[in-house]
């Protein structure tokens, strides 16, 4: 890690999510052309625009780009039922409204497909195993985001992205926690949220740290950065390669129940740090048998500050959310709730 200078940096390899090979063994059997041949995608995205004279409701994404998948493409139906089975299973009711390809049809766009594709080769050759960790994982923006993303690539302003709680980057959530990026999505006039996914090469990755102010890989072996080694819920890609270590491939919208506005109302519902339905020596204990002793420790001592008067509620819940993440802590109140109700 950044600022270890009394020894050689330990190795740390992330091991690939258990459920990213399923998907992108499947997406990579759709009918989504390969990047090696954006041309493919343009000629589709032609063939669609010069059809698409019928008259019906235009997309919000029209002239940016991208190309609506109808229902019955395969993509459409793969991404639609992993991402809203996925939210499901965490209390997230979830209807998927519209998927958009990008076509790469820009100049730019291609210069950051065709750039995607080298640095694929180059991390191929890095790694010495002829693999670069390639992953689809997801990132939540507004619909204006989207469009600009599409048209020029990510921009990092220098500001610390959610929070900056695992250094100064830009953060993406493995396919398989759509719910970690989901507060990042703000609603549109129509009430959709928006999600990228995207393909990230994340070749040797990390460990960094909560409350890491790193920016960079620390040293040459490393190209991206996790929040946990095993079972990472945070992929971190420095500045310094967004624009050639990610390329955005599909637009998800889609809408929720007015309920699932803010997930950390539901959560503050559901969880009450002083009530006695879920007590907070349960919640900690469940915590430490995943998280690592400094995340548990940073959280019992936002707990007896809390305690103390010296941060209020909605705070403390805010910082045990960054931390433990809103997935895992929907399954400890629904696993808590559950045995409660049968006991």
């Amino acid at each position: 890690m950044a600022g270890s200078t009394h020894q050689p940096p330990t190795v740390h390899t992330a091991t690939p999510d258990a459920v990213a090979p399923e998907f992108n063994h499947t997406a990579n059997a759709l009918n989504r052309p390969d990047i090696h041949s954006p041309m493919d995608d343009i000629s589709d995205c032609e063939s669609v625009a010069s059809a698409d004279h019928s008259g019906t409701a235009l997309s919000p994404f029209t002239g940016a780009g991208l190309m609506k998948l109808g229902e019955g493409d395969e993509a459409h139906r793969f991404i639609n039922q992993r991402l809203v089975s996925r939210l499901s299973a965490l209390g997230v009711q979830a209807t998927v409204a519209e998927i958009h390809r990008n076509c790469s049809s820009s100049a730019w766009a291609r210069a950051r497909a065709e750039a995607f594709q080298v640095y694929l080769r180059a991390a191929q050759k890095k790694g010495g195993s002829g693999t670069a960790n390639v992953r689809y994982a997801w990132y939540a923006t507004s619909k204006e985001e989207v469009c600009k993303i599409i048209s020029y690539g990510f921009v990092y302003d220098g500001k610390p992205k959610n929070s900056g709680l695992y250094g100064c980057g830009v953060y993406f959530a493995p396919d398989g926690h759509p719910l970690e990026c989901l507060e990042s999505a703000p609603a549109d006039e129509d009430g959709l949220r928006h999600l990228l996914l995207c393909r990230v090469i994340l070749g040797k990755s990390e460990l960094v740290s909560f409350g890491s102010e790193q920016s960079h890989p620390s040293s040459e072996q490393y190209d991206s950065g996790v929040d946990d080694l095993s079972s990472p819920r945070r992929y971190i890609v420095w500045s310094t390669h967004v624009n050639t270590h990610v390329l955005a491939e599909y637009v998800v919208s889609f809408g929720a129940p007015c309920r699932s506005r803010g997930l950390s109302t539901t959560l503050e519902e559901s969880w009450q740090p002083t009530s006695p339905w879920m007590p907070v020596r349960v919640l900690i204990f469940e915590l430490s048998k995943i998280l690592r002793p400094s995340e548990v420790n940073l959280i019992s001592k936002y707990f007896k500050q809390h305690s103390g008067g010296k941060i209020s509620r909605h705070l403390l819940v805010q910082r045990v959310r960054q931390i433990a993440g809103d997935g895992l802590l929907t399954r400890i109140i629904k696993s808590f709730g559950t045995k409660q109700s049968g006991a």
